[in-house]
C-alpha cells in the first residue's frame, strides 16, 4: 500500500562555534504518497538573500504530501551565520579561509566552519535527483536562473523554473581564468552538476527586502520544477520570457575608483549593442571623467551598478549574450 504522505521538520547541527554553541538549522522533509524523485531545495546560503526563505514558507503552505510523489527536502536557512549577520559572507574571525559558503561544496567534515556546514547539508543534497539553490540578487540585478552550460538536464530544470533570462554558465577549462580565480568550482550548483545531479541557481531580484513580485516568480518556479519532475499533478505554468543567454561572467569593470552615475536611460532586461553607454565614472573631488563605461558586447543588460561609490575592479554592468539554442 502506498504511504499517505508526511511532513517532518528536523533540527540539525551543522557545526559548532568555539564556545561549543551549536550552529543549527531546520530540514523539512515532505514524503509523498508514492515513489518518485528526490528534490533538494535550499535558501539563504547568503544570509541577506531572504526572498527564497519566503518562497519556501509559501510553498510549505501549498504542499500537501498526500498529493506529492517522491520526496522534497527543504532547508530554508542554509547558512544561519550569515543570516544572523544579514550578510553575504561570514565574519572573518569565524572562517577567514572560506568566508563564502558557496565556494566550498561539497564540503569537508574536517575542514573550516563553512566546509563542515556544507558537508552536513551535502548529506541531503548529494542524495537528491535534482537541486534548486535559491539566491537573491540586489535591486540592480534582473531576475534570472543560472545553469551549467552544456548540461541538458540542468538546462531543462532551468526552463521549467522560468524567469525572463536563463543563463548558461561555462565552467572549468571552458570558462577562462577568472572562473578559477573566483573559486566557482565550489558552488553548490557546480559541484552537484559535476556529480551528475541536475542543479540550478535562481537569482530572484532584491536582497534584504521581501518583494512580492520576486517571491511570486520564485514560488511559481518551484511549483513548475515539481510539476516538471512529475512530483505534482499539474502543468508547468508560464513564468517569464525564458530568453536563453550565456556568459555569466561577462561584465564591464571599473578601471579605477570614483563615483559612478548610471546612464539614466538604462533599464534591466533591455537589449544592448556593443558600445552602448552604461554610465560615467568620475573623480568626486576634481570632477574629472575617469571612464565612460560602455557595453562590451551585444546582449541583454541583466545588472547595472546603482550604488555610486565604486572601487577599481567593481562591476559596473553585466551583459549576457543571447543565443538561439
Amino acid at each position: 500500500m502506498p504511504s499517505p504522505g508526511s511532513h517532518t521538520a528536523d533540527r540539525i547541527t551543522l557545526a559548532r562555534l568555539p564556545s561549543g554553541v551549536p550552529i543549527e538549522t531546520t530540514v523539512h522533509t515532505y514524503k509523498g504518497r508514492d515513489a518518485g524523485p528526490t528534490l533538494y531545495v535550499q535558501a539563504a546560503q547568503h544570509g541577506r538573500e531572504v526572498n527564497g526563505c519566503e518562497v519556501l514558507r509559501r510553498l510549505h503552505d501549498r504542499i500537501d504530501p498526500t498529493e506529492l510523489r517522491g520526496k522534497l527536502v527543504v532547508v530554508p536557512v542554509a547558512d544561519p551565520l550569515t543570516f544572523d549577520h544579514v550578510s553575504y559572507t561570514t565574519p572573518e574571525v569565524l572562517d577567514s579561509v572560506n568566508p563564502n559558503m558557496n565556494r566550498v561544496w561539497p564540503g569537508d567534515p574536517e575542514g573550516t566552519l563553512h566546509s563542515r556546514m556544507a558537508a552536513r547539508l551535502w548529506a541531503y543534497a548529494g542524495e537528491a535527483d535534482a537541486i534548486v539553490d535559491l539566491h537573491t540578487g540586489g535591486p540592480t540585478m534582473l531576475t534570472h536562473v543560472v545553469f551549467m552550460e552544456g548540461d541538458d538536464d540542468s538546462r531543462a530544470l532551468a526552463e521549467a523554473f522560468g524567469t525572463d533570462v536563463l543563463l548558461g554558465e561555462e565552467a572549468g577549462d571552458e570558462a577562462g581564468e577568472e572562473w578559477g580565480q573566483r573559486n566557482f568550482a565550489g558552488k553548490l550548483r557546480v559541484a552537484a552538476t559535476q556529480e551528475g545531479i541536475p542543479s540550478i541557481t535562481p537569482e530572484l531580484a532584491y536582497n534584504k527586502w521581501l518583494v512580492e513580485e520576486a517571491i511570486e516568480i520564485g514560488l511559481r518556479g518551484m511549483e513548475n520544477v515539481l510539476a516538471d519532475l512529475d512530483m505534482l499533478d499539474r502543468s508547468v505554468e508560464e513564468n517569464g520570457k525564458k530568453i536563453l543567454a550565456r556568459n555569466h561572467l561577462g561584465r564591464v569593470q571599473a578601471e579605477t575608483s570614483g563615483l559612478f552615475r548610471a546612464h539614466p536611460d538604462r533599464e534591466l532586461g533591455e537589449p544592448l549593442r556593443a558600445g552602448d553607454p552604461l554610465g560615467t565614472l568620475y573623480d568626486p573631488a576634481t570632477y574629472e571623467v575617469l571612464q565612460e563605461a560602455e557595453a562590451d558586447r551585444e546582449g541583454i543588460l541583466y545588472a547595472i551598478a546603482r550604488e555610486a561609490t565604486v572601487t577599481a575592479g567593481d562591476s559596473l554592468g553585466n551583459v549576457a549574450l543571447v543565443r538561439e539554442k
